[in-house]
């Protein structure tokens, strides 16, 4: 099983460097090189393209790719669901409604109608305070409702009682301000610059090492409540603990990002596919890997538009995932 690690291990390099080599702007490989290693006489317009441009969006794609995917396998976990995802407990809600207090409220004046630098950390502020908000809600509810699947119930309702503000928001918008919010709805790994990328690194590196640790509490929640309380677990702190690093995860990415769809959905059950186990210990750095692998491909076939056109994310992202969802409906109905 842990052969099967190699696979995604070995398309992660080759997918990195795809995306430094392709784009709208051609770059023969030694000017990649050259521009990397800061070579004395390297070209100045390769070297702003490569370190300035492509190599901030891999470096998100790989960090959020796979944020969204180690989620998405907490949250079927913890909720017994192989189609939970990040986006089921109302959290990308949340930051999508934290965008649209700063995008439409503001008549799109953040960017000229897209979001510029000097908007995106407000934007990206109002998206994580909005998940955050979201979150305490959820705690919450967390503290009243008795059984775990209610939290779930809670998380759609939420969805829905946020999509209808945002809905409100929409309708009152300027033209400007509702294509900024349109833009920012279809995701993007670009959105992260140089500046921002070291907290953003940052905060999703600590999560994902966190998550790591919980391949024994994972397994005993898939055992079943009564193995995990026999092994001393409390399940509810534990369930809302996990459903808390799984929400910031989410919450962090989509601030920057956007939201980001089906990724956390499919990459858990491309690991599960892959090891053909359920051991968390291995599912966990399989699903990392994935994640990463997978996040990238997609942002690489996102630049095939050429003539300086960036597909949107989300359709890809999309056409990955509902493939996915459809044949694990179809193994649950042969079940």
């Amino acid at each position: 099983m842990r052969h099967s690690l190699l696979l995604p291990l070995l398309l992660l390099p080759a997918l990195f460097v795809g995306g430094l080599l392709c784009g709208s702007q051609w770059i023969a490989p030694a000017e990649v090189w050259e521009a990397m290693m800061g070579t004395a006489g390297s070209d100045p317009l390769a070297h702003s393209i490569v370190c300035e441009l492509r190599l901030p969006a891999l470096l998100t794609a790989l960090l959020a790719g796979s944020a969204l995917g180690v989620a998405g396998l907490l949250m079927q976990t913890v909720f017994d669901n192989p189609l939970a995802d990040p986006s089921i407990l109302g959290v990308n809600a949340g930051a999508g409604l934290g965008a649209a207090v700063c995008l439409l409220l503001m008549g799109g004046a953040l960017g000229g109608g897209v979001v510029g630098t000097g908007g995106l950390l407000t934007v990206s502020l109002g998206a994580f305070v909005g998940a955050a908000g979201v979150m305490v809600v959820l705690a919450i509810c967390a503290s009243v409702l008795r059984h775990h699947l209610m939290l779930l119930v809670a998380g759609v309702m939420i969805s829905y009682a946020v999509g209808a503000v945002v809905t409100l928001l929409s309708f009152f918008a300027s033209a400007d301000g509702l294509r900024s919010y349109v833009v920012w709805g279809m995701g993007s790994y670009g959105s992260v610059g140089t500046d921002a990328l070291p907290v953003f690194a940052a905060l999703v590196a600590v999560g994902l090492l966190v998550s790591l640790c919980l391949g024994k509490p994972l397994n005993a929640l898939l055992l079943g409540d009564a193995y995990a309380q026999n092994l001393g677990y409390r399940l509810r702190p534990l369930r809302m603990a996990i459903l808390t690093l799984g929400g910031g995860l989410c919450a962090v990415c989509t601030a920057l990002c956007g939201p980001i769809a089906f990724i956390g959905l499919a990459v858990p059950h491309v690991a599960r596919l892959t090891l053909r186990t359920a051991d968390h210990r291995l599912l966990l750095p399989a699903t990392l890997l994935w994640g990463a692998d997978i996040s990238l491909a997609c942002h690489l076939i996102s630049l095939i538009g050429g003539a300086g056109m960036v597909l949107p994310l989300n359709a890809i992202t999309a056409l990955v995932g509902v493939p996915v969802a459809l044949l694990i409906m179809r193994k649950g109905q042969r079940g």
